[in-house]
């Protein structure tokens, strides 16, 4: 008879094991097939608890949501929201698509790709090294227009990450959008989603546009994206900031934020989903060396408040050191509860959900949660 290991034994083995998996981080959202590397199974991340040392103070919510500022506990079962459901009556608006090529644009132009993940930079833990190669692209634009939108008027923005691609339209988004335009609870806003251009975190081109730490994402997408929307479909982005808002999930997430940190003068309304507020940028920036953990560790506290109204939501299975990265800046609950704690200490407006059995992007929250969180979002606009 063989001799078995103790249980105990055992288990600190598989923990070990699971931890040392060298996976992509992030849930790649390829536009292009062909640029998709082979992805590995990922390792199941631990539960966090929410009363972990560490975490900030949440009010428990169970199935509910609330408008007001602060941290809040949901789930661990959700409800799926009345404004998630078609509603007879309801004027539903247009959704259109349009594509750009990377070979017209000035900026992006050609993208970057990867065949293999890199491996750490034997001189500075905090970054990759990674063989990357040029590429041209397709980029879908999907528009959403309500039925209550003016012709030649002035209209809200809600900017989007990680679009759909061409023929494959996000339908439950736009009609929650519906409901809450028919209900008065947000203003009639045109929604313009972005996919990206193929391929995940380092060295990849989504990677690129998403986590670097600069305002070269937005100036993208305000001097080469929204002129094309409003040429092709005939409409016009209000110019106020607090009118504009962007969002998105992981580094869509993080992009969001970085598109209104480098430009609030462009937009000022942000909503994540599970933020990819750690280290992810790629190459590697002195100026932020942590990539989007620089957010929370210096920015953000170092930095003069700016006007941005943010909200995030987190799942307690979030992603936790899903790559070769051991540089302690790979935990997406630790991310997103210092940037909570930090946001309070700064005065900024912000809400926070950590949900209970829910992993990376909190698909399982998602339909009970967006219809609070866009509502919230457009708390206090008034149109100029």
């Amino acid at each position: 008879m063989k001799p078995t290991l103790p249980l105990t034994l055992l288990l600190a083995l598989l923990m070990l094991t699971s931890q040392d998996v060298l996976t992509a981080a992030d849930a790649p959202k390829a536009a292009n097939a062909k640029q998709a590397t082979k992805k590995q199974d990922r390792p199941t991340p631990p539960t966090r608890a929410f009363d972990a040392p560490g975490a900030p103070a949440f009010v428990k919510l169970g199935d509910k949501t609330s408008l007001a500022d602060g941290n809040y506990l949901v789930g661990p079962t959700y409800v799926a929201a009345p404004e998630t459901k078609p509603v007879e009556g309801v004027p539903q608006g247009k959704i259109q698509q349009f594509q750009i090529d990377s070979k017209t644009t000035q900026r992006f132009n050609p993208g970057i790709a990867r065949d293999e993940f890199g491996v750490p930079d034997p001189k500075n833990p905090k970054t990759l090294i990674v063989q990357t190669h040029t590429i041209d692209y397709k980029r879908t634009i999907s528009v959403y227009i309500p039925a209550q939108y003016v012709p030649g008027t002035a209209a809200p923005l809600l900017v989007t990450h990680d679009g759909p691609g061409l023929g494959k339209t996000d339908q439950a988004l736009p009609r929650i959008l519906d409901n809450l335009i028919a209900q008065k609870r947000i203003p009639a806003l045109i929604m313009v989603q972005i996919a990206n251009g193929g391929g995940d975190a380092q060295g990849h081109e989504r990677g690129k546009e998403y986590d670097t730490m600069s305002g070269l994402y937005a100036e993208y997408i305000q001097h080469e994206v929204l002129p094309l929307v409003e040429k092709n479909y005939g409409v016009k982005f209000t110019t106020d900031p607090d009118g504009r808002a962007t969002m998105g999930s992981s580094s869509g997430g993080s992009a969001a934020l970085i598109m209104a940190w480098y430009h609030p003068e462009w937009f000022r309304r942000v909503l994540t989903l599970s933020g990819t507020f750690v280290n992810q940028q790629w190459p590697f920036d002195p100026k932020t060396p942590g990539g989007a953990w620089d957010f929370h560790d210096t920015l953000i506290p170092q930095s003069e408040r700016k006007p941005i109204r943010l909200y995030m939501a987190v799942g307690d299975r979030d992603n936790y050191n899903p790559n070769v990265m051991r540089d302690g800046m790979h935990d997406w609950v630790e991310a997103n509860h210092r940037m909570a704690k930090v946001l309070k200490d700064k005065g900024y407006p912000y809400q926070y959900y950590f949900c209970q059995d829910s992993g990376h992007g909190i698909g399982n929250a998602r339909a009970q949660l967006l219809p609070s969180a866009l509502e919230w979002l457009w708390q206090g606009y008034q149109a100029r």
